[in-house]
């Protein structure tokens, strides 16, 4: 996790905030990659202190479970997404155009930021892929969503809904639109490295191409 780039997320996600520490930082750093590697099943804090030279205890400072931990790397990833847009769409005044860089961001989300030295979003995004949907598929789910716990995914989906009014402003589902974009986007990525049958990506290094088009496709087929 970058020092220099600070993302604000709700202080209910955490006990501390690990952006504040260089311990919280690297529980940030290290859970991905240990998550990354045995999934979240296999994931304890037991096992990331380990494998940090650290205690539980000291773990259990900065998250109380590691389903908080979990809602915490996904809501990060998700509005890292959101800088991501902002960036590229700046002083771009086409709407179309806006939408179709989004759709740019969404297809190459699997890539790491080489800028961002100490957290490889490549891998925080295979576990948004793989894990994400656990963070809200929970019976705790509209406790969790009253609590502003889902915060950055409904930003991200606002403001690109935002950008499909723009260009569509009759257009009656926008919000709708957009997080099956977003989802889509996620599970294709999944579908093509796991489960190659249910995409028509030929192989996961053509994902990215053929991904961009559905997209485009999807998108723009329903704003016409």
């Amino acid at each position: 996790m970058n020092p220099l780039l600070r993302i604000e997320l709700n202080e209910r996600l955490y006990l501390r905030d690990p952006q504040d520490t260089e311990l919280g930082r690297r529980l940030i750093a290290e859970s991905v990659q240990l998550i990354d590697e045995i999934g979240l099943e296999q994931f304890t804090f037991k096992k990331l202190a380990q494998r940090m030279g650290s205690t539980e205890a000291s773990l259990y400072r900065y998250f109380e479970n590691k389903h908080r931990l979990l809602v915490y790397l996904v809501s990060w990833y998700w509005a890292w997404v959101r800088y991501q847009i902002r960036f590229h769409t700046h002083n771009v005044p086409d709407a179309a155009q806006r939408l179709r860089l989004i759709l740019g961001v969404f297809t190459r989300a699997h890539h790491d930021d080489l800028t961002t030295t100490s957290l490889d979003e490549a891998a925080l995004y295979r576990i948004v892929v793989n894990e994400a949907s656990k963070a809200y598929l929970t019976h705790d789910v509209d406790e969790d969503n009253q609590a502003g716990l889902f915060r950055e995914y409904k930003r991200l989906v606002a403001e690109v809904a935002a950008v499909v009014v723009e260009l569509a402003p009759t257009y009656p589902f926008p919000l709708a639109l957009v997080s099956t974009l977003v989802e889509a986007a996620r599970k294709q990525h999944f579908f093509a490295r796991h489960l190659p049958g249910l995409t028509d990506a030929q192989n996961i290094d053509s994902q990215e191409p053929v991904l961009y088009r559905f997209l485009e496709s999807l998108a723009f087929g329903a704003l016409r």
